[in-house]
């Protein structure tokens, strides 16, 4: 099990004047599936990209192994770290063999050639995303569902102790989410990668998560084990939206069910008693 502390102390960050998070602490669990999830524009996205160096706070700071991710050189931590961010765009005409093979990148030296570990680790990659029936196609070529798989492939093939995904079930269809789903935890519990991603689904996000982390404004409002987070509070307060929360009949974890003005257990307006 990796033992890598990723922490974020104090962090304020955003977009020109525009300030989402905002005095922000988490401490990552080791070795652990932590999702986070919230109402959009909650600073979601934001988190992960200034937890990955790809935003720099406006002050606080996020520490790697008590070392300034700032302060540590990029090939350095992308043999640590790896992030599949929201949308990613692939460059024109790249065969998803080539796009996967990027993720080896930070394992190459200057002089260093492509090694039997590093064909592995793609052939791998492919394999454990369905992908490789598709490794000679261009990417641009694909599906939404097949190209978030072949990106998923090179987050997989940069074999990172820690992964950061935003929202890695973007673009499938339920059994290809329940298949990125299970394959990033057979991941945490093969290898312990300690893995931080953002979802939607709130039912899914209580299912594979070992912690939730709920945001609100830019804040965190809930962080614990799904059952102590995903509660009607936390969803009234976070989402604005009644709900009832019960017992996954399959995995024992907490399943939200959203309350709405229709379609709830009482009389349709036009059905009469007498109605044969």
């Amino acid at each position: 099990m990796t033992d890598h502390q990723l922490t974020a102390t104090a962090l304020q960050a955003g977009y020109g004047d525009t300030l989402i998070l905002d005095g922000l602490d988490l401490a990552v669990a080791a070795g652990r599936i932590t999702v986070i999830v919230g109402a959009n524009a909650c600073g979601k996205s934001t988190l992960l990209r200034t937890l990955s160096r790809l935003i720099t706070p406006r002050s606080g700071q996020v520490v790697l192994d008590g070392k300034s991710i700032h302060k540590t050189p990029p090939r350095e931590l992308a043999k640590t770290l790896g992030l599949l961010p929201q949308s990613p765009i692939a460059p024109e005409g790249i065969t998803v063999a080539d796009l996967v093979s990027r993720g080896r990148h930070p394992h190459q030296g200057l002089f260093s050639r492509w090694s039997l570990e590093d064909e592995e680790a793609v052939a791998s990659a492919l394999v454990a995303t369905g992908t490789q029936d598709l490794a000679e196609r261009p990417v641009d070529e694909l599906s939404g569902g097949q190209r978030q798989r072949v990106w998923i492939a090179m987050a997989l093939a940069q074999k990172t102790d820690l992964l950061l995904l935003d929202e890695p079930t973007t673009f499938l269809d339920i059994s290809h989410q329940i298949e990125v789903l299970d394959l990033l935890t057979d991941l945490n519990h093969a290898r312990g990668t300690t893995i931080v991603m953002v979802l939607h689904d709130l039912n899914l996000a209580a299912r594979y998560a070992d912690f939730l982390v709920a945001m609100l404004h830019g804040k965190i409002h809930a962080l614990g084990p799904p059952r102590e987070v995903l509660t009607e509070q936390t969803v009234r307060d976070v989402f604005g939206l009644q709900s009832r929360i019960i017992e996954d009949p399959t995995s024992g974890t907490p399943i939200m069910l959203p309350i709405g003005r229709h379609r709830m257990a009482l009389p349709h307006p036009l059905y009469k008693e007498d109605q044969p």
